[in-house]
Parts: structure tokens; C-alpha cells; sequence
């Protein structure tokens, strides 16, 4: 074949070649922000579950969900630092923020590597900020503040 015995131009092939490149252009900036949106969403997650905990007054599951550990019950050495009697008292009715019963997630901010999750609760002007390390999972007091 040469270059004169070229196939016959077909427009319905070019028209649906150029839809599909089109389509692909606009679906990016779309899969990007979506992405960007959602990057730290299993975070979230974690810190709303672990809030519902402690809202139902669960704080054996609270305490399971702050350390990433279900059997929690079952190895109470690995925790003395923070031991569940001293989890209780910080996050039960006589913590500082009494009887815990609404919370709201505020800002995140991916930060080495973990999130920071500001939650404002029970209304509270301070916000708290908690750490959700990424590949534990488990949840902290941030080490740092966010400004928003």
C-alpha cells in the first residue's frame, strides 16, 4: 500500500475517537479533585467510629478503636502508657469535656506520617486535634495544632 492508496477517511470512526478523547480530558479534573477531596476519608472514618463509641458510652470499643486493637482485652501490657482506666477518665463523663455527645470534624491535614484531625466537641470553641497514624491506624493527641 502506498501513500496514495491511503484507506477512505470515516468520519464516524474520527467523531467517536475524538468524543472518547474528550471525555478522558474532562473526567480528569474530576478523578483528581474527587481524589484529593476524599484522600483522607479512612481517617475520618476512624475518628467518627471511635466518637460514636464514645457518644454510646462504648468505651471498650473507644478504647479498641484508639488503638487499632479488637483483642485489646487480651495483651493489657502492651498498653500501660495509656491504660483504659486513664482512657476512661479522660474521655468519660469526667473528662474535660464532661459527657461527650455530639462531634464534629472540623479540618485534616496530612502530616508526615499520619492525618491531624481537628474535632470540635460539644460545641466547644477549642478545637481537639487528634493523630490517625496511616498504616496502624491507630489514634493520638496530635503533637500539633492546626491554624484554620
Amino acid at each position: 500500500m502506498t501513500l496514495l492508496d491511503a484507506p477512505k477517511y470515516d468520519a464516524r470512526k474520527a467523531r467517536i475517537r475524538r468524543n472518547i478523547v474528550i471525555g478522558i480530558l474532562v473526567a480528569i479534573p474530576f478523578v483528581a479533585f474527587f481524589t484529593w477531596y476524599w484522600w483522607n476519608w479512612p481517617e475520618e472514618h476512624r475518628v467518627n467510629q471511635f466518637f460514636q463509641a464514645v457518644e454510646a458510652k462504648d468505651y471498650s470499643r473507644a478504647y479498641a478503636l484508639w488503638n487499632s486493637d479488637p483483642d485489646w482485652q487480651q495483651h493489657l501490657d502492651r498498653y500501660k502508657l495509656y491504660t483504659f482506666d486513664q482512657f476512661k477518665s479522660d474521655w468519660g463523663p469526667s473528662g474535660d469535656y464532661g459527657a461527650i455527645t455530639k462531634a464534629k470534624i472540623v479540618v485534616t491535614k496530612e502530616y508526615g506520617s499520619g492525618v491531624v484531625i481537628g474535632v470540635r466537641v460539644n460545641d466547644n470553641p477549642k478545637t481537639l486535634f487528634l493523630w490517625v497514624e496511616r498504616k496502624a491506624k491507630t489514634i493520638g493527641f496530635s503533637p500539633v495544632e492546626l491554624r484554620f
